[in-house]
């Protein structure tokens, strides 16, 4: 039988360097650090040729002035199990909130590094290698509520989830649920297990707990179930964090068929009438850590990082980035299916995966890849914002979460992100732990980019000093975000989260747009804050000088981890320009634009009718119009009406519109050919006045096209020829007199003849005279600057 138990790593021996190099200040900030803690942590110790699992959960007392009382811790591992262990300590805030915790453990020393939150909660390392052995990890700190260390408290509905690795580092995780009755028992019981590559459904027979310490919060929690028909019990420990949350480790020993599993226990939140598909509905970021085997090594890190987009009716699409075997992988938008019982249990296929989650409350899971590289971790909403860098901006406490190996290297520090655009620039100080020793006080400088699409808030980063190299970014907020190393050779998850309360955002301008509009129309405006809004939006007020011409909303939200919104400004019906001071409230801070409300511009009058040319050739030339308004055009433009006297010689449109704010449109006047010259009156016609322009119409001038003898060789002196002149068309009414001449005095022609109007030719008599040798005579014709000759020959 392969006995299956939730173990933590072993804490007390913890042994780091007793200052850390680069804090500023020690001590300035010891009053963050105040109260009651619970605290988990998850390691290895070892060497890269042999290492095992460790494990530990409990809680202290922090006065906030530097001193830990009233500490309890339990520890598990490879070596043995400590339970219930007092101890007292010290600490040291820094200036950028950096600290060291020196802890006296039985006559024993440990000292951690860590980062704290703006909530109060911390990050921390575990760090004593050096020359390749030693111990690395990492856990975290919360406030705990005193008040709920009862076994009264524990009562409700709970989801649970943990991982870890047996003896031999094969690795393992467990998720589920349970019902608790505020009196010891769990009822309703529903779990899942992942053991080294076989996945199993858990049928649980009895569960129950106790909060043994009620001045600790200590309790004690044992699960008896079958899984593919074997029997087994698994017995934990726990510390209360609050009535909905509680650090376990299991307290059975750690064997080759017994892993060490490290989780968490939080409250359900289930819906009425139980889960559904609809409680996986929208942006959840995943991530997860696990083991896989490269070529024939085993064991060797691997973790990945998405953001799961589900329609909340069974599919979804997942973006996701991974490290493994030394290289990086991903796909984006890859599609898949899930399911949802009423319970919360949750199975998904993507591809040729499987997976279990149990639903904590709406897109907030735990869940575990069933496969051999047992890659397990959790599921949490992404806030409902568009991502950018303007959202990864303040200061950030980050650490690497959950390694799964003892080649990871992990490190706790304090990061300031500047949310500048197109690059932003983080900087910071981290303290690093490796194998082959510690790293106290790294400076840190790396730059990002995150984008709200094809996936919203996935980032790159790219580290220029210190630990991470190049990295994919998942915003889960303003707050909070996840980054994975993609050419770390034994990667983990890398949690950031907000490390100090951001400067309150204040309100920066007020923008219109337009400054300036017509009385009924509208303005757009825009109030743009210092940094981004806080969560539940930014309220910004809104007023204006003179409501009875510009009204505003009362106020207009900026929502949450954004810097700026709009509205719209109304504005009525003016007799004058009028200035209006729009003004914004927010915070104590006032910013103020003005907006001028002009009064709606009077129609134009019809000013002119313009004719270019005014003369023009009947069919064969056009004339263009122009009219021109007293001023611009209203919206819509200005309808001109026009027409013509005589639209069988001068024809128009039957209108012409001049466009909005023009003054001036144009028109073409078409002509038809005249046998004389007619004047045409063109008229323009708008808003009651008429415009006149007058456009002369003249018949085409014919040309002379030729002249012709018959005959053309002639007898001087006894015979006579006939002359023909032909023109291009009809003579103009006054006929076309057309000139004559004769190169030659043996054959003489009248001085002009006259072709009839209408007519297109005319003849005329040549004579000639006797001549005593044959000699020839040109005979020539000119008519409308055109001449045209034939010759005729005068023979002896």
């Amino acid at each position: 039988m392969r006995k299956l138990a939730v173990l933590l790593f072993p804490f007390f021996a913890l042994f780091f360097a007793s200052t850390l190099r680069g804090q500023s200040n020690p001590g300035v900030n010891n009053a963050e650090l105040n109260g009651n803690y619970a605290f988990t942590f998850r390691g290895f110790s070892g060497n890269l040729a042999t290492s095992s699992v460790y494990g530990a959960v409990g809680r202290f007392t922090a006065d906030g002035a530097g001193n830990l009382t009233n500490g309890e811790l339990d520890s598990n591992s490879v070596g043995g199990r400590a339970a219930a262990q007092p101890f007292t300590g010290t600490y040291s805030i820094g200036a950028d909130n950096r600290g060291v915790m020196n802890l006296n453990i039985g006559g024993s020393s440990a000292t951690l590094a860590f980062a704290m939150m703006a909530n109060g909660n911390v990050q921390f390392i575990k760090f004593d290698a050096s020359g390749g052995s030693g111990t690395i990890g990492s856990g975290t700190m919360e406030k705990a509520d005193a008040t709920a260390f009862s076994t009264a408290r524990i009562a409700g509905d709970y989801a649970f989830g943990a991982a870890g690795s047996d003896s031999g580092n094969n690795r393992a995780a467990i998720e589920g649920r349970f019902t608790s009755n505020g009196t010891g028992t769990l009822t309703n019981a529903a779990g899942d297990i992942n053991g080294y590559g076989t996945t199993y459904s858990l049928n649980f027979t009895a569960a129950n707990y106790a909060v043994s310490d009620t001045a600790t919060g200590r309790g004690t929690m044992q699960l008896a179930f079958t899984f593919g028909g074997t029997p087994d019990t698994l017995n934990f420990v726990f510390y209360v964090v609050n009535s909905g949350k509680l650090f376990v480790m299991e307290s059975d020993a750690v064997s080759n068929l017994t892993p060490l599993f490290n989780g968490v226990v939080v409250q359900q939140q289930i819906p009425p009438g139980g889960f559904n598909n609809a409680s996986l509905n929208g942006n959840m970021v995943i991530y997860l850590t696990g083991l896989s085997t490269c070529g024939n090594v085993p064991n060797v890190p691997k973790a990945g990082a998405g953001l799961l987009t589900a329609n909340g009716s069974g599919a979804f699409s997942l973006t996701y980035d991974e490290n493994y075997c030394r290289a990086p992988n991903g796909y984006t938008n890859a599609a898949g299916t899930y399911s949802v019982a009423s319970n919360g249990r949750m199975t998904l296929t993507l591809g040729g995966f499987s997976l279990v989650a149990y639903v904590v409350s709406l897109n907030q899971i735990f869940l575990y890849v069933s496969d051999t590289n047992v890659l397990f971790g959790f599921g949490e909403p992404q806030a409902a914002i568009s991502f950018s860098n303007s959202a990864l901006n303040g200061a950030y406490a980050g650490y690497a979460t959950n390694p799964a190996a003892f080649a990871v290297t992990v490190f706790s520090g304090e990061f300031s992100a500047d949310g500048a655009t197109p690059t932003g620039n983080m900087t910071g100080t981290e303290d690093i732990g490796a194998a082959t020793g510690p790293v106290s006080g790294q400076a840190f400088k790396a730059t990002y980019s995150v984008t709200p699409s094809p996936t919203n808030g996935r980032g790159t980063m790219t580290v220029s000093s210190g630990t991470g190299g190049n990295a994919v970014i998942y915003m889960i907020s303003a707050s909070k975000f996840v980054a994975l190393s993609l050419n770390d050779p034994n990667p983990s998850i890398l949690d950031f989260e907000i490390s100090s309360a951001p400067a309150a955002a204040s309100l920066s301008s007020i923008s219109l747009t337009p400054t300036t509009v017509t009385g009924g129309n509208s303005s757009t405006g825009t109030v743009t804050l210092s940094g981004p809004a806080p969560t539940g939006g930014a309220q910004v007020a809104l007023s204006s000088s003179n409501t009875a011409v510009a009204t505003v909303p009362s106020s207009v939200t900026v929502p949450a981890g954004t810097t700026s919104a709009s509205f719209t400004v109304s504005t009525i019906a003016v007799a004058a320009s009028t200035t209006v001071a729009i003004s914004a409230s927010y915070a104590g801070a006032t910013a103020s634009a003005s907006l001028t409300v002009t009064p709606a511009p009077t129609a134009p009058t019809l000013s002119s009718l313009t004719l270019n040319p005014t003369t023009v050739v009947g069919g064969v030339q056009s004339s263009t119009g122009t009219v021109t308004l007293s001023g611009p055009a209203l919206s819509g433009g200005t309808q001109v009406a026009l027409f013509s006297s005589n639209s069988a010689v001068a024809s128009v449109p039957s209108s012409v519109t001049v466009p909005a704010g023009a003054t001036s449109a144009t028109f073409t006047v078409s002509t038809s050919a005249v046998t004389a010259s007619t004047t045409v009156t063109i008229s323009a016609s708008y808003g009651g006045a008429t415009r006149s322009a007058s456009l002369t119409v003249t018949p085409v001038v014919p040309i002379l096209l030729s002249l012709s003898l018959n005959p053309t060789s002639v007898v001087g002196g006894l015979e006579s020829s006939t002359g023909t002149v032909t023109l291009s068309g009809r003579a103009p009414a006054s006929g076309a007199q057309v000139a004559l001449a004769s190169s030659n005095g043996a054959a003489s022609v009248p001085s002009s003849v006259s072709i009839p109007a209408g007519a297109t030719s005319a003849s005329f008599r040549v004579n000639t005279s006797i001549v005593l040798i044959s000699t020839s005579s040109t005979i020539s014709g000119r008519y409308n600057g055109r001449t045209r000759s034939a010759t005729l020959e005068v023979l002896l």
